[in-house]
């Protein structure tokens, strides 16, 4: 099992930059083609620099008992500014809004985090990784992935499935639900027939309705290796 300097990653790149809002003109028209990529990660240097500084947020998690198997449920919910990209997934998706977060607001995978972090009996994302330390101000959350990650194979589970749902009026996910589920495969390490994603609109109810926010729902089983 993990010790407490282990909740931090040693290598993974970490995006320290704000965010920065953009003009309306540099939102995507309804005409033009959707254009898929992925975020641009910063150099190992960076990822050196803020682990050389880093002190453990929490107190050593007792190892959990070896269990046959492990379920976790996660949940997130940001709300919907304009002018902000939109993370969904490690995948930017064309919209004249995203989130506004502390790190990159990715919705998709701070609820995939907090899913395996429960069914370990680990603290939440928000314990491990704050948002009152600048350190990750407009973090990519794939760092987030990989330690979450890291401490499932540490502690000796492996992912049995997982079955997320992305809850949001606009824009419609289908063109881009493949792509943001192969990126969700290679940050879990896991084959594409146990990771399964769906996505709901809100039927225009409340603020989910309303294009003001996007929540996710996330379940994971962990098995024993």
């Amino acid at each position: 099992m993990a010790t407490a300097s282990s909740l931090f990653l040693a290598s993974s790149p970490i995006s320290t930059a704000p965010r920065t809002r953009t003009g309306p003109a540099a939102s995507c028209p309804p005409s033009a083609r959707p254009s898929l990529r992925l975020r641009q990660r910063p150099s190992p240097a960076v990822a050196a620099a803020v682990q050389a500084e880093h002190q453990p947020a929490v107190a050593a998690a007792p190892k959990p008992p070896a269990l046959p198997f492990r379920v976790g449920h996660g949940f997130d919910l940001h709300r919907l500014e304009p002018n902000l990209p939109l993370i969904i997934g490690g995948i930017n998706i064309p919209h004249d809004r995203g989130c506004e977060a502390h790190s990159d607001g990715d919705v998709l995978l701070h609820c995939v985090v907090d899913a395996i972090l429960g069914a370990l009996g680990l603290p939440d994302i928000g314990q491990i990784f704050p948002d009152s330390d600048p350190r990750w101000k407009g973090a990519d959350s794939s760092v987030f992935m990989r330690e979450a990650v890291k401490l499932m194979h540490e502690a000796g589970y492996e992912l049995g499935n997982l079955d997320a749902t992305l809850i949001l009026q606009k824009p419609k996910l289908s063109p881009f639900k493949e792509t943001i589920r192969s990126n969700l495969c290679d940050l879990l390490g896991a084959d594409p027939s146990v990771v399964n994603l769906k996505a709901k609109t809100h039927e225009k109810v409340d603020s989910l309705g309303e294009n003001r926010s996007i929540a996710a729902h996330t379940v994971v089983l962990l098995m024993r290796k």
